[in-house]
């Protein structure tokens, strides 16, 4: 069930309009397959996964609730400074406008499988038709609607940024390529059907400890290529599917996100330097010592 008429998760009709052509729709999609690929694609290409508002926020020691949470202030900042968000407000934005547009569209929760002991940390949406069910991730980008099927494997296939999905033991694995891990990494999708309360509140708890509260991250897909930022180095997937890593300095980083991701230069210029990320407090490295 959508609560995107919600007064936290609604959006005005110049808003959406405002959105779409951003996306290059020169119409209002139809809420069909087709309509959510066109959809979907546009955001692939123009709205990035990043955690620039947030670094901001997190490191400035600010009390408010963090920047995107809702779909108007998350699409107000990308027409404004052309950032995005980290996947709690990516996701909880693309499934208001969604859902404005009649998709049948639910938020969904995942765990991107770093390590076992992780507990759910992964916002994404799916979106059903009849039966049918495509996954719309706004982390992964994978440049069209994923088909989840049951007992069958699925895959978007392309060089830079496809992936696979299959079911194993009642979970749908999504297997992608992160900029930082670009062998490969499983998100396990756990439920669906989360509300914008729950966004909020899991978006909240990062608060504590996340690694985007850290080092600049950022992931678009550009033509036939992704291009982005991981945790010190500019990654590449090219149209042939091999990466190109390279160590950036804190300039140099800034001129990606201007340049390769297009953020503002206003927003850019409030970015911290990177400072190294921590273990996270759960894990046996954090409470044994042995990271320090």
């Amino acid at each position: 069930m959508s609560d995107a008429s919600s007064p936290a998760n609604a959006l005005s009709e110049g808003i959406a309009e405002r959105v779409l052509a951003r996306l290059g729709l020169s119409r209002r999609p139809e809420p069909t397959l087709e309509g959510l690929g066109a959809l979907y694609g546009g955001w692939c290409q123009a709205v990035p996964f990043d955690n620039v508002r947030k670094l901001i926020h997190a490191r400035a020691g600010l009390d408010e609730p963090f920047p995107g949470g809702t779909a108007a202030d998350f699409f107000a900042a990308w027409l404004k400074h052309g950032t995005g968000g980290t996947c709690w407000a990516g996701a909880g934005a693309f499934h208001a406008l969604l859902s404005s547009l009649g998709f049948d569209a639910e938020r969904g929760i995942g765990t991107m499988l770093v390590t076992p002991e992780l507990p759910p940390n992964h916002g994404t949406v799916r979106v059903r038709f009849d039966d049918a069910y495509y996954l719309v991730d706004c982390s992964n980008l994978h440049g069209e609607p994923l088909p989840l099927h049951h007992g069958a494997e699925t895959r978007v296939t392309h060089p830079a940024w496809g992936v696979r999905c299959a079911q194993r033991a009642g979970h749908w694995y999504v297997h992608w390529r992160p900029l930082q891990q670009v062998g490969g990494l499983d998100c396990r999708l756990e439920s669906f059907g989360a509300s914008q309360q729950e966004y909020l509140q899991r978006y909240e708890k990062t608060r504590t400890w996340s690694p985007f509260n850290y080092q600049v991250t950022a992931r678009l897909n550009r033509g036939d290529r992704v291009t982005g930022l991981a945790f010190g180095q500019a990654v590449t997937l090219a149209s042939d599917g091999t990466a190109q890593e390279r160590p950036v300095t804190h300039e140099e980083r800034l001129r990606v996100l201007i340049d390769e991701i297009g953020v503002s230069e206003e927003m850019a210029s409030q970015l911290p330097e990177d400072t190294p990320t921590p273990p996270p407090p759960w894990s046996r490295a954090a409470k044994d010592g042995s990271a320090s």
